[in-house]
């Protein structure tokens, strides 16, 4: 794929240590965009968020290494196979992180989780390990898409504790599945687009459209810890754009103790992106058409007036008039896709507009 300097999408990303003193941010972020290739022009966008595990014992290395070895691996591919990408990348990024944890004593015990987000054109894939979340807020709705791979999720499951108990519970943050483990993790490819859904169901979500106005989140277990699936819907709806958006969904979760890390990376699909043509035609092709079909019946009757009447003057003349259509025709192209760097109107409708800003790839250095 060839590296592109603007994204097709809307981009707002944002990290922070959260409020407890001396902790530092363990959580690493990073989004590029691309196309294909000089001959196709499809826009690609991907977008990672990594957790480092292991406080003391080097989180926040693991989680580094976890988001460049993937993010390069993405790059220097060909964007055929987005999911065999990602399992190929997780499956290096794992090898690397316990490889340097083998080698320097003060780094054994590190790992990271991560959630990726690889949308080509408007369809997305995406794949996580462990319980950094991506979510998609579509309309008047949010839905988690990502399942957790912890101890909580897995008795919630099972029905052996409550949503009630899972908030406060004192296995909230044993995690069943991260990078840096042996042997490797396996990513999980299943998006959740209902509660009842059965694997193969969320399976087959990979790929899925997402429609104009779409936000997808992609999070920390920082922000989700203290911020509600409907507080963040209703905050990410009510700004003018996702940058204000981010920056509030941190600002409640520190205003709530601020705990943990908090990363935030949302992107958000433009209101006019692929809009399908009008199936009207326009009012320039009914006009010429309408003045092509009385030339031809002109030129018919003039020609059976000939033939059945003709005139005594053996040198007859018949003048026809030259048609010309009331107005230049264009023909019908296709829309460009929106860039960032263009800021949409704001209108008063019941989503806000989302304005563009681009966070380019890396961008690993944290709001302190």
């Amino acid at each position: 794929m060839i590296k592109t300097d603007h994204a097709h999408l809307y981009v707002a990303a944002f990290s922070h240590k959260g409020m407890k003193e001396g902790k530092i941010n363990e959580d690493r972020y990073g989004i590029s965009s691309y196309q294909f290739s000089e001959a196709d022009s499809t826009p690609v966008l991907f977008a990672i968020v990594a957790d480092g595990i292991g406080g003391h014992l080097a989180g926040e290395v693991a989680a580094e290494m976890v988001v460049n070895h993937i993010s390069q691996t993405v790059a220097e591919s060909n964007g055929d196979a987005p999911l065999e990408t990602i399992a190929i990348a997780v499956d290096a990024a794992n090898e690397a992180v316990v490889q340097l944890a083998a080698d320097d004593e003060k780094k054994q015990g590190m790992g990271a989780t991560c959630v990726c987000a690889w949308m080509v054109d408007n369809r997305l894939y995406a794949g996580y390990v462990g319980d950094s979340r991506l979510y998609l807020m579509r309309g008047a709705t949010i839905q988690q898409l990502s399942n957790d791979h912890t101890w909580i999720q897995e008795a919630l499951d099972k029905g052996v504790i409550t949503p009630e108990q899972a908030r406060t519970h004192p296995n909230q943050h044993v995690i069943r599945r991260y990078i840096g483990s042996s042997p490797a993790p396996d990513v999980d490819f299943r998006l959740r687009m209902a509660s009842d859904q059965s694997d193969e169901a969320m399976l087959n979500h990979q790929g899925m459209p997402l429609q104009p106005g779409d936000t997808l989140l992609l999070c920390s277990d920082g922000l989700t810890d203290l911020v509600w699936n409907d507080e963040i819907l209703e905050i990410v709806r009510s700004h003018k754009d996702l940058r204000a958006a981010a920056q509030a969904l941190i600002a409640l979760a520190n205003e709530r103790g601020g705990h943990d890390n908090i990363t935030v990376v949302l992107l958000g699909v433009p209101e006019n992106f692929r809009k399908p043509p009008s199936k009207k035609l326009p009012l320039g092709w009914l006009i010429a058409g309408a003045v092509a079909l009385l030339a031809i019946l002109g030129f018919g009757i003039a020609f059976l007036w000939y033939f059945l009447h003709p005139v005594v003057n053996p040198t007859p003349t018949m003048s026809v008039p030259i048609v010309q259509p009331s107005e230049t025709l264009i023909l019908p192209t296709e829309t460009p896709l929106p860039t960032v760097t263009l800021a949409p109107t704001l209108t008063p409708t019941p989503r806000p507009t989302l304005g563009p800003t681009y966070t380019p790839w890396p961008t690993n250095t944290p709001e302190e």
